[in-house]
């Protein structure tokens, strides 16, 4: 009981009492409010048909040894309005306490959890408001924003430095400088990537404007160069030494730390069959004439250009993997023999 009543009631969260929202969040009272309310959103948010929705990802995420849990922001708003709204004006600090609560929640079904992860990532998907990265201002600094576009440029991963601990020495009282030890020191994974905007995005007569995007931890190598993507991050600023000595002045560079990255395709990806759509395609699959019902009906506008079309629909549906002595040739991969 002592524990609720050092918290804040839900409905005085939103009476902000301090300079900023990432202040009010420190508040210790404030905090403890939101671990908790965040805690039973997890608990008991339930879908049309009255199934948890995050007590079953969670145990997903236990079985599948992730450490990515994927939270609607529209589930959120739905639930804890005031909790999205931190998120998004607060994104660093209300992060750091999702992960917690969902370590925690995932702890409760797997206790040996923490020998495989150390943290769990909360991912913020269905943010509802989408920017071009030709308007991200100041006004979205470090704030949650979602922006789409084609990776231009990838680099490799890299162990990032996350936590070192730098003291004194007790014998010598001495305050360095000291080695680090590499072996106890704690990293994570680090990749960096350019996303530049998508040709049909861009203005007429502009050029394709471009953000560096960071990659930390399980979400590295989830997008390759030349593929359209949706990305969730926070907006921040970077310190750059080669513009502040070419302006003579203090600029910063900016750059997007990513939260959740979604590929344009994933989104097909995701279209689950009904029980009728699976039917209707059996009973196509029995037909004797598919295989000319699908080529008339690529661009049946256009008459004739028959052997066109049919390179088309082969394509569209590839072919099976052979096995030749013994080796599985994949259908992309073969060729036809000389002639």
């Amino acid at each position: 009981m002592d524990g609720v009543e050092d918290e804040l009631p839900l409905e005085q969260l939103s009476d902000i009492k301090a300079k900023s929202i990432a202040e009010w969040i420190a508040n210790e009272r404030v905090r403890r409010s939101i671990v908790r309310h965040f805690r039973q959103f997890l608990m008991t948010y339930v879908d049309e048909h009255g199934a948890s929705v995050y007590g079953q990802r969670i145990r997903n995420l236990g079985e599948n040894n992730s450490e990515s849990l994927e939270v609607s922001y529209l589930h959120l708003a739905l639930s804890k309005p005031i909790l999205a709204y931190f998120l998004t004006n607060s994104p660093t600090a209300m992060l750091a306490i999702f992960d917690e609560v969902a370590l925690n929640a995932i702890l409760v079904y797997y206790p040996s959890y923490e020998r495989i992860h150390s943290e769990v990532h909360v991912r913020i998907t269905d943010l509802p408001l989408s920017s071009s990265l030709r308007d991200l201002r100041r006004s979205n600094l470090n704030n949650l924003v979602r922006v789409s576009g084609v990776v231009t440029r990838r680099t490799g991963v890299f162990p990032q430095l996350k936590e070192v601990k730098i003291s004194y020495c007790p014998n010598c009282e001495g305050k360095g400088p000291f080695s680090v030890n590499s072996e106890q020191t704690v990293y994570r994974n680090y990749q960096k990537m350019t996303l530049q905007e998508s040709p049909g995005s861009v203005p007429p007569g502009r050029l394709p404007r471009h953000r560096e995007v960071i990659l930390l931890w399980d979400l590295i190598d989830m997008a390759k160069p030349g593929e359209e993507i949706e990305i969730t991050g926070i907006y921040r600023n970077n310190f750059d030494a080669s513009l502040n000595s070419k302006n003579g002045f203090p600029v910063f560079s900016t750059i997007i730390e990513a939260n959740h990255v979604n590929k344009k395709e994933d989104q097909f990806a995701a279209f689950r069959l009904t029980e009728e759509d699976e039917k209707e395609i059996r009973a196509l699959a029995r037909d004797d004439r598919i295989r000319k019902r699908i080529i008339k009906s690529i661009a049946p506008s256009i008459f004739g250009h028959e052997d066109i079309k049919t390179a088309l629909a082969l394509s569209l549906f590839s072919g099976v993997s052979k096995d030749i002595n013994r080796n599985t040739v994949s259908a992309a991969h073969q060729r036809p023999p000389p002639r």
